[in-house]
């Protein structure tokens, strides 16, 4: 089994704001996190699916850096949380109670 791994992404001079661009490889599946919340993902299915900026001009930046400003092609908040949870219940067994 392929173990996570995770890298900051993006151009921050200092490595203390690195911890707020953080990308997570995950088999299947690569999850691109602005802070705490996850902002972009890839998998083979979808290929890469960025939200719309909904946050700020920080995480506008991160967005950035992902998708070298391909602003047309973000998608509408609500559409990408329905997207990224179909995407993590292809890779993962979701348990259900």
């Amino acid at each position: 089994m392929e173990l996570p791994q995770f890298q900051s992404y993006g151009n921050y001079s200092n490595d203390n704001y690195g911890n707020h661009t953080l990308q997570i490889f995950l088999p299947g599946i690569t999850l691109w996190y602005s802070y705490k919340t996850i902002v972009a993902y890839r998998d083979s299915q979808d290929g890469l699916v960025v939200c719309e900026n909904i946050w700020g001009p920080t995480t506008g930046k991160h967005l950035n850096w992902i998708d070298d400003g391909d602003k047309k092609n973000r998608i509408k908040s609500d559409e990408f949380d329905t997207m990224l949870k179909a995407a993590l219940e292809r890779h993962f067994v979701v348990e259900r109670q």
